[in-house]
Formats: structure tokens, C-alpha cells, sequence
């Protein structure tokens, strides 16, 4: 995946429902620091199918693997009419899988802690 590519995709005001975290990201610079870590924990990643409902909603289904687990997901996208994407919605299975995603994007996401004094 490239992530500029990835990036240019999504609207200013674009919203990222992740399958891991209770608050939505909001806005493209959030969206995009989300995608890098994703980017970092995914390994061959590919899409395997894309359904539509109308012009502006899209379902892109995914494998790839975070360690040692295969998932299979959905990414939900809505776009705009300047065809960006406005709201990004992941869903991912296995439980097992979207677990070991949960604790790598955590590693990826969350600031190191202080070095004590």
C-alpha cells in the first residue's frame, strides 16, 4: 500500500471508525497518522473483492496478516461528491485476529512512556 496514495484519497473533514477503538478519528492528518500504523502492522495485505451500493458507498474486502494470525475485513467507504472519501469504517474478523491487531495498533498508535527522571 502506498500511503500518499492512500492519503489523497480522503476528504479534509474525512471520519475513521476503526474496529479497535470506541472514538472515531476525525479529519485527514488523524486518518493518515491511523493508516501508517496500519500500513506497519499489515503484512500481505491485498483486496480481494469490491461491492457497491450506488456511486458513493463502497465495501472493499481485505486479507492480510498482523503476526502470525490471517484476517479478513471490510473497509465500509463513503465518498463525497469530489469522490473522496468522507467517512471510513473498518470491520475486521476473526475475534483472535482483530484482538493481535488491537494490541500491535496500540504498540503503533500510543506514545512511549517517559524515561523515568
Amino acid at each position: 500500500m502506498d500511503h500518499a496514495a492512500a492519503v489523497a484519497t480522503l476528504a479534509e473533514d474525512v471520519v475513521f471508525h476503526s474496529p479497535v477503538t470506541f472514538r472515531a478519528f476525525e479529519g485527514r492528518d488523524a486518518t493518515a497518522f491511523v493508516l501508517a500504523g496500519v500500513m506497519r502492522v499489515f503484512t500481505n495485505f491485498r483486496y480481494t473483492d469490491q461491492l457497491e451500493a450506488g456511486d458513493n458507498v463502497h465495501a472493499l474486502v481485505f486479507r492480510a496478516d498482523v503476526g502470525d494470525r490471517e484476517v479478513e475485513g471490510i473497509d465500509l467507504v463513503r465518498v463525497n461528491a469530489d469522490d473522496l472519501i468522507d467517512d471510513f469504517t473498518v470491520f475486521v474478523r476473526p475475534l483472535s485476529g482483530l484482538n493481535a491487531l488491537a494490541a500491535r495498533m496500540a504498540e503503533e498508535l500510543d506514545p512511549p512512556a517517559p524515561a523515568p527522571s
